[in-house]
């Protein structure tokens, strides 16, 4: 029985090496991190204008309507640009003007989130550690990003769920 559990983990690792392809290079956080900035790009863009024309639509009162939830995601990426190149507070103030025009607010998307690529694959090693603060917190600037890369999951899954409760599937699905 030991004879045949050796030999079929011998195998196993020998075919696991026969097939594996090849040693992975290794990917930078700052490539990583610009990286999962397109991914969100393209899936904020993509809700955006599959849910063209329902801008205004929100579950309920008290909270944030499919368009207030894209403008976040650009204000959010603003902020996060200047948090990175120190042109910011880190406090987020200021609302801005709210873009509603389809076309507008999707080309808003896909530009901060561009901006943002730019900002984070400018950063040294180095950069990545130094601290910096947000919404008054202390962070790094690569454990900023990251905390508003996992703020900007949650919205989009409430942007997903906002698109299903209209019966619009997005782009990405099947």
């Amino acid at each position: 029985m030991r004879k045949i559990r050796t030999r079929t983990i011998a195998g196993a690792v020998a075919m696991a090496a026969v097939l594996s392809p090849g040693p992975l290079r290794a990917q930078t956080t700052q490539a990583a991190l610009s990286k999962e900035a397109g991914t969100l790009s393209d899936k904020f863009a993509g809700l955006a204008r599959v849910m063209a024309g329902k801008y205004n639509w929100k579950p309920a009162e008290g909270v944030r309507s499919v368009g207030d939830v894209f403008n976040l995601i650009v204000k959010e990426n603003s902020l996060l640009i200047a948090t990175l190149t120190g042109a910011g507070d880190g406090q987020g103030g200021g609302r801005g003007a709210q873009v509603l025009e389809p076309e507008k607010l999707q080309e808003a998307l896909r530009d901060s989130y561009a901006n943002l690529q730019k900002a984070i694959e400018g950063l040294s090693d180095a950069d990545l550690k130094a601290p910096v603060k947000l919404f008054g917190k202390d962070f790094t600037k690569e454990g900023a990003v990251r905390y508003l890369f996992a703020d900007q999951h949650e919205h989009l899954g409430q942007s997903i769920a906002y698109a299903r409760s209209n019966g619009v599937v997005p782009p990405w699905s099947k």
